[in-house]
């Protein structure tokens, strides 16, 4: 905690969080921004928790309501409709109302995937079942802009990084534990433990601090200074993170109101097609896919069943991200993204080997399927 900044000239450092009379550091306060991390991140739970649920749920529903592939399909792929609509939509609200309290934005979209999870629970038609796959979709695309927003403004610098990364963590935590839940109960009641996350997240918004930054930009000097210093401790020096949070408010509010149309101009091309390209080409690798279907997947590949392959991809999956998060203030953002898409490009081409060799003739050929798509499926850069 004794990683600061540089306090001038003299070579003197400014500890991030102040030592207390006892001559402890202020890690004690670091908790209050650990416990407001883990409350933020109850809702990517969530998040990977929706995102899992459609993989293991599918023999179940289909059967029990006499569903079509067809119509699955649309269940599963319906989430995305809905997360798009949040997504669009979340950053007005964030900015309006704020990123935390019961009724601010994650607690609104706590309110959708509650009522999302309840319809799937109840649903006896593919129409209840739909809605419901849409509102919990809805809720997740709020959640995913909110969430690594609100733990970046309330993380201090030395720190932000590793935070921030907490999100996927939690992501693939609930897409995993919701591959393992869905192996020993049924539909009904993995949607029905859906709700535990969303709860908790509820009640804990009533107990964290408002984002500074929010505060600060919506004038309110008074709170903003309040939440800092519970966020930083009361014996801490915020003065220089203080002037720092109002200066950069005052740069923005001191610019004109930006346009879409402003992006495409020759300056920002470099930022625009990296940025935007990073986001567009990670969702086109198909990930999202693998594992809403993972189940069909590896029964289509050759397995008796789709539990064992949704086990060891559940076993993959949180282990590699933990890497990740350890990793990501130390070996850089670039090195990770480079890996991470070798990794993705080979999984993906070795399920696609894999579906090639299944129309083969050859016995010797057909023996390999299930183990190349094993493969592709739990490579763990991917």
């Amino acid at each position: 905690m004794e990683i600061g900044r540089d306090g001038g000239e003299d070579g003197n450092r400014e500890a991030l969080l102040a030592k207390d009379e006892q001559g402890e550091d202020g890690g004690s306060y670091i908790w209050v921004v650990v416990i407001s991390t883990l409350v933020a991140v109850s809702g990517s739970y969530v998040f990977g928790s929706a995102v899992g649920y459609s993989s293991p749920a599918e023999l179940g529903i289909m059967n029990d309501l006499g569903l079509s592939l067809a119509q699955y399909s649309l269940f599963g792929s319906i989430l995305t409709i809905g997360a798009m609509i949040g997504a669009i939509m979340s950053g007005h609200i964030a900015d309006f109302i704020g990123r935390r309290g019961s009724w601010q934005a994650m607690g609104i979209s706590d309110i959708f995937c509650l009522a999302g999870w309840l319809a799937i629970f109840f649903s006896k038609a593919a129409w209840l079942l739909n809605l419901g796959r849409l509102s919990v979709g809805y809720g997740i695309g709020l959640l995913s802009y909110v969430v690594p927003v609100y733990i970046a403004e309330i993380t201090p610098k030395n720190l932000r990084g590793g935070f921030t990364t907490v999100n996927q963590l939690m992501i693939c935590c609930g897409v995993s534990l919701t591959f393992l839940l869905g192996t020993v109960v049924r539909w009904r009641i993995l949607a029905l433990i859906g709700i535990i996350p969303c709860l908790v997240q509820l009640l804990g918004l009533f107990f964290i601090p408002e984002s500074p930054r929010w505060l600060a930009k919506m004038g309110k000097q008074n709170e903003f200074e309040s939440a800092l210093r519970i966020l930083r401790g009361k014996d801490a020096d915020i003065s220089h993170e203080v002037d720092e949070i109002r200066d950069y408010m005052e740069t923005i509010q001191s610019l004109q109101e930006a346009r879409i149309l402003d992006l495409f101009q020759r300056k920002y091309a470099h930022s625009v097609i990296v940025g935007v390209g990073l986001m567009v080409l990670q969702q086109f690798g198909g990930v999202n896919g693998i594992a809403f279907y993972a189940s069909a997947i590896f029964v289509s590949a050759g397995f008796s069943s789709g539990s064992i392959g949704t086990i060891a991809m559940a076993a993959v999956q949180i282990p590699m991200t933990t890497l990740g998060v350890l990793l990501m203030d130390k070996s850089g953002r670039r090195p990770l993204l480079m890996v991470s898409a070798a990794g993705t490009c080979l999984g993906c081409f070795l399920v696609g080997v894999s579906f090639v060799l299944k129309v083969r003739d050859h016995e010797w050929l057909k023996a390999l399927i299930p183990s190349v798509a094993l493969v592709g499926v739990l490579d763990p850069s991917h």
